[in-house]
């Protein structure tokens, strides 16, 4: 989550965690953090993650960069203030206005173990879509798991496309 939707929408964060979902973090206010220093992308790493714990009680413990980026600072500043950086697999592109079954379509070919499935909080047909797209995933036979059950904790690197992989 970004800290600006969670100013915004406390009583849903709160839902959520409450629900039994992991919260990532997503930076403070969704910059272009490519861009930044190390000291820029702590600070929007920091701020959103007291946002998390402040409303749910729990630390969170894992950072994806807004729009997909990360370099080696922006990992270096994930560390720092322990959170592991994460990318995801599969994209529904929901944030472009996808239906329910524009989304599925997009997934359903190229779904395998272990994907990470790009979605928003936000979007025009997301929370409409997700109890569809959750049946079909389990109807293809997957079991859905929080991000942290599928990453590496440790000997691995992240990979040019930011991808873990088994060191």
């Amino acid at each position: 989550m970004v800290g600006d939707w969670i100013d915004k929408y406390p009583e849903a964060v709160k839902k959520i965690a409450s629900s039994g979902h992991e919260i990532g973090n997503h930076s403070n206010t969704h910059p272009h953090v490519n861009q930044m220093t190390l000291e820029k992308n702590e600070e929007q790493i920091k701020e959103c993650a007291n946002k998390i714990e402040k409303l749910t009680g729990k630390k969170s413990t894992l950072y994806r960069g807004p729009y997909g980026e990360y370099n080696d600072i922006v990992i270096t500043a994930a560390k720092n203030q322990n959170h592991k950086t994460i990318q995801w697999s599969l994209d529904t592109l929901d944030y472009k206005g996808l239906t329910g079954d524009e989304m599925w379509n997009r997934l359903k070919d190229k779904l395998k173990q272990g994907d990470i499935v790009l979605m928003h909080n936000g979007t025009d047909h997301t929370a409409d879509a997700l109890d569809k797209i959750i049946s079909n995933i389990k109807e293809k036979g997957y079991e859905i798991v929080p991000v942290s059950k599928l990453i590496y904790n440790e000997n691995y690197i992240i990979d040019a496309n930011g991808m873990q992989k088994i060191e």
